[in-house]
């Protein structure tokens, strides 16, 4: 039993040290395929749209509960391709964005909607609404924000 044992320890440290032989992950590497990722990702990156607003906040100011507000920002393509944006998610159900749902040129412009629904949301207020587009980044926000007024009390 001792020598089936012995054995068997002999043959599992050698398959190990045999299957460990090249450490170095590095050489597995294929840098034909790295050059081509990096010349496809600088390709990409001069000829993606670009994506400005005309500003990325809005401050509704003082507002009284219960009442929608509503502003829109203009969202201008500055790239060299078409901008898409897949979708508008904001960060809470009172906040409904509406945003362009045809591809914005390079040098045009579109419009996105904001509506924020002050009921029952009293004081202080921030919101963001995430524009999920095919620029680089992939993401970009903007803001709105504003004091509630509570409703007075009956």
């Amino acid at each position: 039993m001792k020598k089936v044992i012995i054995t068997f320890t002999a043959v599992l440290l050698s398959t190990v040290l045999v299957s460990c032989k090249e450490a170095n992950a590095v050489a597995k590497v294929n840098t034909t395929n790295v050059e081509q990722a990096q010349k496809r990702d600088k390709e990409i990156s001069v000829g993606a749209p670009q994506i400005v607003f005309d500003r990325e906040v809005h401050d509704f100011g003082i507002v009284e509960e219960g009442f929608v507000v509503e502003t829109s920002f203009k969202v201008t393509n500055t790239g060299k391709t078409d901008l898409i944006i897949t979708e508008a998610k904001a960060s809470c159900g009172c906040t409904v964005p509406t945003w362009p749902k045809e591809p914005i040129k390079p040098g045009e412009t579109g419009e996105l909607q904001v509506k924020f629904n002050t009921s029952g949301k009293p004081n202080k207020q921030s919101k963001t609404v995430t524009l999920y587009t095919n620029t680089a980044k992939g993401r970009d926000e903007v803001k709105i924000s504003g004091m509630v007024t509570p409703k007075k009390k009956a």
